[in-house]
């Protein structure tokens, strides 16, 4: 496994067709899901390589991607198509994910049982080769990164700040409203306008923005 940007085969085969789109136009892609039920999502999280990214970027994403699946076609039945930011807490897919976010608090879990067990929480402490370094109660373990299914950072008052920190620094927050703001978090506050999306293989489809 070289990262868990996509599980399913289908969100494998979306993220072959969509990856190029995206880092032509300078961004990352941080997860690719197909969420089925009542109504299929598919939900893409996407970044530039600093980890920002501004609603109007996800707009223009959503548009250049609708383009590319449209004419790939790969999703059979109707979804609505939802283009984000990561959010604070957001999911760790890749294996320099952990090294980056080293020092905060995340949750993990594994494939098979590990010592007994398949969930863990605590520090990330970085990495060493393929492992993934976390710090637990018992001390510091080193879990494969291949035998992870989960990831993603747990919310706390250090993240956030430090989230919010960043965002000031770049220019994406009013210095003189940061006080105010520090405590107030939102993790799907970059979200782009949902894209109703029919296949084109049933003859009564259309594609309409909402």
């Amino acid at each position: 496994m070289t990262d868990m940007i996509a599980k399913a085969a289908i969100d494998r085969r979306i993220t072959e067709i969509i990856t190029p789109v995206v880092e032509d136009m300078g961004f990352e892609i941080v997860r690719v899901r197909l969420m089925s039920g009542k109504e299929s999502i598919l939900q893409i999280m996407a970044q530039k390589p600093d980890g920002t990214i501004e609603v109007d970027e996800c707009g223009q994403i959503s548009t250049a991607i609708s383009a590319v699946l449209d004419v790939e076609d790969p999703i059979i039945d109707a979804y609505t198509l939802e283009v984000s930011s990561p959010g604070i807490d957001r999911p760790l897919t890749r294996l320099k994910d952990f090294d980056q976010w080293k020092g905060f608090e995340a949750k993990i879990e594994t494939e098979e049982l590990i010592d007994g067990r398949r969930r863990f929480k605590g520090e990330l402490a970085g990495i060493d080769g393929d492992e993934v370094l976390i710090d637990i109660e018992e001390g510091t373990i080193g879990l494969k990164f291949d035998w992870l299914t989960d990831a993603k950072l747990i919310l706390t008052d250090e993240l956030i700040r430090d989230v919010l920190k960043g965002r000031k620094d770049a220019g994406q927050i009013d210095e003189s409203q940061f006080d105010e703001i520090e405590t107030i978090i939102d993790s799907d506050e970059n979200v782009a306008p949902s894209k109703k999306t029919k296949s084109k293989k049933r003859p009564s489809a259309n594609k309409e923005k909402t």
